[in-house]
């Protein structure tokens, strides 16, 4: 027996506890780990279905005061806007060719990415009749 390994009783309990471990207990607390990475909230027309027949109030309760309003042939329309931006900082050592760690930098400026997204409501006799929306940003 190699040095160092423990032999007897002590040993037998340490592999069962180690073999246990690797069958039962560590994929237990793994599954919800990955389980939640694959979790995606609904599309937006989901998200936005349950609003049909719903009153003007009730909508505006729920989401908010509107960004815009319009009236057309007895038609209303709110409108809400959403606009996100997201800035990822430059690299100093970021060359055309590849990473590169020598030599003056070359710098590349900041990326900034804006997301905008615009839902709007007809409401129609008081009643939510219909949603459309736009944008790169409506997810």
């Amino acid at each position: 027996m190699p040095k160092g390994v423990p032999t007897g009783r002590l040993g037998r309990y340490q592999r069962r506890l180690a073999g246990l471990l690797r069958r039962a207990i560590l994929p237990a607390l793994l599954l919800p780990l990955l389980l939640g990475a694959c979790a995606t909230e609904p599309p937006i027309e989901v998200r936005l279905q349950p609003f049909i027949g719903k009153t003007e109030a009730e909508l505006v309760q729920a989401l908010g005061v509107p960004n815009g309003t319009f009236e057309t042939g007895g038609e209303r329309f709110l409108q809400y806007d959403e606009r996100t931006s997201t800035v990822y900082p430059g690299d100093p050592y970021w060359g055309g060719f590849g990473y590169r760690r020598f030599g003056a930098p070359i710098y590349t400026p900041p990326l900034v990415i804006v997301r905008n997204c615009s839902v709007t409501f007809a409401v129609r006799q008081g009643r939510v009749t219909a949603f459309t929306f736009r944008g790169n940003g409506c997810r």
